[in-house]
């Protein structure tokens, strides 16, 4: 049976002061370390108190550039894009820290970097590794994205290779 090394895992994850298991000593888009129990968990979208609604457009080439909105934060390499495009970055207010991109489907040659806070967040899910989740308009989770947990900072950082709708979830 597996569930003996599943308490086991938790009992150390724990155990280590729950560093290990947030993900604080990985370096940037190092995979969640997997902890069995932990795994057959995820998916969840955190809850969180409702964020302002805000939006930002910039052009960004193929230079790179930046878009701050609300309290995250895209970082397109120089690279992705290969001419300037008008990019809107818009916090999607709700009960889970959801953001949406356009133009809707833009690709990338190389990943984008999207840091999304949770500092807002709350309940259990505050205890577990954090991941960007890509998901539908209806908040279905399509895909967990390579993420690394920043707990000290409250923030989860993820590669992407499109746009469409994100969200906070462990």
């Amino acid at each position: 049976m597996r569930y003996p090394r599943l308490l086991l895992s938790l009992v150390l994850c724990f155990a280590a002061g729950g560093a290990a298991c947030a993900g604080d000593s990985a370096t940037p888009f190092e995979p969640t370390p997997s902890y069995g129990l932990l795994d057959v968990i995820s998916g969840v979208l955190l809850q969180c108190a409702p964020l302002p609604s805000s939006s930002s457009t910039v052009v960004i080439g193929s230079d790179g550039g930046s878009i701050a909105f609300g309290p995250h934060l895209l970082v397109v390499p120089s690279g992705a894009l290969s001419a300037p495009v008008a990019i809107k970055a818009e916090v999607v207010p709700g009960t889970v820290n959801s953001v949406r991109f356009q133009p809707e489907g833009l690709r990338f040659a190389k990943p984008a970097a999207l840091t999304l806070s949770y500092g807002n967040c709350s309940g259990l899910g505050m205890l577990l590794p954090k991941k960007i989740a890509y998901t539908s308009e209806l908040l279905s989770i399509l895909e967990l994205l390579q993420s690394v947990d920043l707990s000290g900072e409250k923030q989860v950082v993820g590669k992407l290779n499109h746009f469409s709708r994100y969200a906070v979830a462990y």
